[in-house]
């Protein structure tokens, strides 16, 4: 099973030299079980993706800094991951447009290009964006507004998050949209 499988190898890489990404890799992946119902076929990717999602934070799998790129990297290499996989670790969250204000974008770009999936795409966002530093949920503006503070205005991810928001808000309300079109 891909989520087990997922969950532990973020807990090895993320649990001891970052207890407070783990925290929030464990709320993510809860998220992700909330959300499962509407993937049907998907619903295991999305948990891998939610728990794997901040696996580049890790200090030993930092390469380019930019830890969507540097997780779908070692997922690759040192896993064999599902191509699916790779490619949602390394795009969550709208990272294509942190990768150009890093100058990185024509590399992950070519590298793991976007899935054409866009409920899947969407809820991982929705996961990643609804689930605080310390795993508890919140809105997507709150989480916004978050990372802001936390990084400051005038940063890369600052930039980034800011550049990003729309998109962001708007992949929560499509998800949320969606499950409350389902039946009780």
């Amino acid at each position: 099973m891909l989520g087990p499988w997922a969950m532990a190898v973020a807990e090895a890489e993320l649990s001891s030299p970052h207890p407070r990404r783990w925290a929030h890799t464990q709320g993510v992946a809860e998220r992700a079980k909330e959300v499962r119902q509407v993937l049907g076929v998907n619903a295991g990717l999305l948990l891998a993706a939610a728990a794997l999602h901040d696996v580049g934070y890790a200090a030993r799998l930092a390469r380019t800094g930019f830890h969507p790129l540097d997780g779908a990297r070692f997922l690759r290499n040192e896993h064999s991951a599902d191509e699916r996989l790779t490619r949602l670790v390394a795009n969550h969250s709208f990272a294509l447009l942190e990768a150009e204000e890093r100058g990185l974008r024509d590399e992950l770009a070519s590298e793991f290009p976007l899935l054409k999936e866009p409920l899947l795409v969407d809820a991982l966002v929705y996961c990643d964006m609804t689930t605080t530093p310390d795993g508890d949920r919140t809105t997507g503006q709150d989480r916004v507004a978050e990372i802001v503070s936390r990084y400051g205005e005038d940063s890369v991810v600052g930039r980034f998050i800011r550049r990003a928001a729309p998109e962001i808000f708007a992949s929560v309300e499509r998800v949320e949209a969606v499950l409350a079109a389902q039946p009780r």
